[in-house]
């Protein structure tokens, strides 16, 4: 099954006023590569958000990112009396009178508490992990789609691509047949003017030395094969990768077709190889884009 590498998914949540938000986008690059977009406070999970992204998407420029809200219970600071009250107390026994602002005091150390960083992580990774894989399914979902647009996209080329191959087939043996007529025309009109005939044995050897220099029997095969091999990956049902082997594919459809055409210097089936070569570059434009 074909897919493509662009996608989008998000998923999201609200408990007890906390808010989490994932957002996964995806789109073309050779292998994988990921940015991962976490808050402060969640940083620490930046490796194991990576490792869960890649196990469901395997090719692709992947950004994920994550917005986090804390409840007011845990995002507000805590003052801790006791501590805030030691420092008053010691102000108040070096100087009875001084004028205290509790205010100030605020940035003295201990005096408010929060929740560590690795504390909040640690809270909140399970449901991290939760809408990473929810966002996932979402992006896979996406690019199902968009593969199934792509597929038949290629389709129309292989089609195009095969009907063209078809008529230079056909046409192979008529090239020949078309090269003795000519060369034949040649030599009696040249032996005419020396008063000598033409045999069958005076062409026999150029017109064989042109056959095979113009056979193209393998190439076309060889065309052929790909053509197949290329429609028998991506039917296929399983949701491996195969991007890569598609654009190979196309550079050896592509390297075939530049070889019957140096091969080959009919005026038809050169107009037809043009159209391949058309084709193929398509082909190689839009595999650029599936997994």
């Amino acid at each position: 099954m074909l897919r493509s590498m662009t996608g989008f998914g998000s998923a999201s949540s609200y408990e007890d006023g906390t808010s989490l938000q994932v957002e996964i986008r995806t789109v073309n690059n050779k292998f994988y590569k990921s940015n991962v977009r976490l808050p402060d406070l969640l940083a620490s999970l930046e490796a194991e958000v990576d490792s869960a992204v890649s196990k469901h998407l395997s090719r692709g420029s992947v950004t994920i990112n994550v917005k986090f809200i804390d409840s007011p219970e845990r995002g507000v600071a805590s003052i801790n009396a006791d501590i805030l009250g030691n420092y008053i107390k010691q102000l108040r026994e070096v100087d009875s009178s001084v004028s205290i602002e509790v205010s100030r005091l605020l940035s003295l150390p201990g005096v408010l508490k929060t929740d560590e960083d690795v504390d909040v992580a640690n809270r909140m990774k399970t449901a991290v992990l939760n809408l990473v894989k929810e966002s996932c399914a979402k992006v896979i979902e996406m690019r199902r789609r968009e593969g199934q647009s792509l597929e038949e996209d290629l389709e129309s080329q292989l089609v195009k691509i095969a009907d063209h191959l078809l008529h230079i087939k056909e046409r192979a043996p008529e090239i020949v047949c078309e090269y003795q007529a000519r060369l034949h025309l040649r030599m009696k009109t040249l032996f005419a003017e020396v008063g000598a005939n033409v045999t069958e044995q005076d062409t026999l050897r150029e017109v064989a030395i042109f056959a095979e220099k113009t056979d193209i029997a393998e190439e076309i095969t060889r065309l052929d094969g790909h053509l197949v091999q290329f429609r028998e990956l991506v039917a296929r049902p399983e949701d491996e990768p195969i991007g890569r082997t598609l654009d190979f594919l196309a550079q050896e459809m592509l390297r075939e077709s530049n070889t019957i055409a140096s091969k080959c210097l009919d005026g038809e089936t050169s107009r037809r190889i043009v159209e391949i070569k058309g084709a193929v570059d398509r082909i190689k434009e839009q595999v650029q884009n599936a997994e």
